[in-house]
């Protein structure tokens, strides 16, 4: 078969049989070891080339960690002191991320914190204390510009996982699915068929819109779930009853992905790794880039399911698992669409009143259509970064950010080192959320207040990857 034939044939099929590929499975973690002596590491990553074969005849050259997309998962109990040695077998400076950890700026893995780089050929030693407990995530924190081979555009990420002496682990399998897509390009389509709501708020829409056509979008050819495409791999074999959790992450550079189980409900119990004060069951998640979500779903309908993106394109190029119940003899996965749903992330809060904040941050986000090369620019409070000395925390203060998005894009932006929590999206308020990460939807509002206990510089900024490195970031500062 073809590559051709297979993208549009992925759902097709069901290649092998027998146990839980071990790419989901927990046994492959690394686990914090006792250090021999003072000069032992508890994890060892080394970033180099390597191949990927999505599906038969579908193989991609990428660069990763330990030769394996995603890389090692990690996993450590809360509190615990970490040391990870990075190897860069690589030509370019490297940076690795710890994304919702609560670490300092030197080893945040940020260059514009002055996280100094793993060198090309050289090596890095990372330490700090694991916290907060949660699902978390490492990955390249390299700037890419037009060089789509870079930073997130690669394989370079994988799961962080941070265990709760008080989770009481009530499932019956855990997994780790990792969203992806593949040979990034530039493109003038818009790679998101789901196009905002008319029916729903803008408050930023300007009453004169903007007549400048966009510039270059980032688009992909190939999906993936982790390292295999929708029919390459074997599926998630499960049994009528269980309880599956399910850590879902979006690794990708550039999109937002919306996941569908038909039959099937996924209680959503954490936002970024953060349990959320009301659990609720949903159809679809939507998930952004630099978001996770942890869900629980019971299996209650046997057969032969595909677990995939609502966009028919998306997973036929590869978004997408099969769920196989046991005992099936049937051969074809089936895909049938959800009902239709909106992604809320106010029904899992509550709407208790928050403190008043010290201060207020506004923060306004602009798009510059079509600016050199033909890319669209980005500009916060208006300008591209570096913002000198504009953003100031001072320590131990209360600060409501108000994100004010004046484009026709979603944006999930993400602050380094701290969490935020929700208080209001589009004039629906919530409280109790913590996040790293949250979406600001085309022309929408979004508050969030935030605590300055994190000493040190603190890079906020839009994690797609594109949005970026052409200027929608900025770095706060503690006075």
């Amino acid at each position: 078969m073809n590559r051709r034939d297979f993208v549009r044939l992925g759902c097709a099929t069901v290649i092998g049989a027998g146990k839980l590929r071990p790419a989901f499975a927990e046994s492959l973690a690394l686990r914090q070891v006792p250090k021999a002596t003072g000069d032992t590491a508890d994890f060892s990553l080394r970033i180099a080339p390597t191949l990927v074969e999505l599906a038969p005849q579908v193989v991609i050259s990428t660069i990763a960690y330990n030769n394996k997309v995603p890389g090692p998962l990690l996993r450590i109990r809360e509190g615990q002191p970490v040391t990870v040695d990075v190897a860069n077998d690589t030509d370019v400076p490297e940076f690795v991320h710890w994304h919702g950890l609560l670490v300092p700026s030197g080893v945040d893995g940020a260059e514009e914190e002055g996280t100094p780089p793993v060198p090309p050929h050289g090596r890095r030693r990372y330490q700090f204390v694991a916290k907060p407990a949660g699902s978390r995530w490492y990955h390249s924190h390299t700037e890419a510009m037009l060089d789509l081979h870079r930073g997130a555009y690669t394989g370079q990420f994988g799961f962080f996982i941070i265990d709760s002496a008080n989770d009481p682990g009530r499932y019956d399998q855990e997994i780790f699915l990792a969203l992806r897509e593949w040979q990034s390009f530039l493109t003038t389509a818009d790679p998101d068929e789901q196009r905002p709501d008319p029916n729903d708020p803008m408050p930023e829409k300007p009453a004169i819109p903007d007549s400048r056509p966009d510039g270059l979008e980032v688009g992909a050819p190939l999906y993936s779930v982790n390292d295999k495409m929708l029919g390459a791999g074997e599926p998630l074999r499960v049994r009528p009853g269980e309880r599956v959790l399910m850590h879902l992450l979006n690794a990708s550079a550039s999109q937002v992905h919306r996941i569908g189980l038909f039959g099937h409900h996924f209680q959503v119990i954490a936002l970024d790794g953060n349990p959320v004060p009301t659990p609720q069951l949903v159809d679809v998640i939507e998930i952004a880039p630099g978001e996770r979500v942890d869900a629980i779903v019971e299996m209650n309908l046997p057969g032969v399911w595909i677990l995939g993106e609502l966009r028919n394109a998306a997973r036929q190029a590869g978004m997408g698992i099969v769920v196989e119940y046991a005992n099936q003899v049937q051969s074809r996965p089936q895909w049938l669409p959800p009902a239709p749903a909106r992604w809320d992330y106010t029904i899992f809060g509550k709407t208790a009143a928050h403190p008043a904040p010290d201060e207020a941050i506004d923060m306004v986000f602009e798009k510059v259509p079509g600016g050199p090369h033909g890319i669209n620019h980005w500009l916060v409070n208006g300008k591209e970064y570096p913002h000198e000395r504009e953003f100031v925390f001072r320590q131990g203060r209360r600060y409501r950010l108000v994100f004010h998005n004046r484009s026709d894009d979603s944006h999930p932006v993400h602050m380094h080192r701290h969490l935020f929590e929700l208080v209001e999206i589009n004039g629906k308020p919530s409280s109790g959320i913590k996040k790293d990460t949250v979406i600001v939807p085309a022309f929408g509002r979004v508050s969030v207040d935030l605590v300055a206990d994190q000493p040190g510089l603190t890079l906020f900024h839009c994690h797609i990857q594109q949005h970026m490195d052409f200027g929608f970031k900025a770095l706060f500062r503690y006075a």
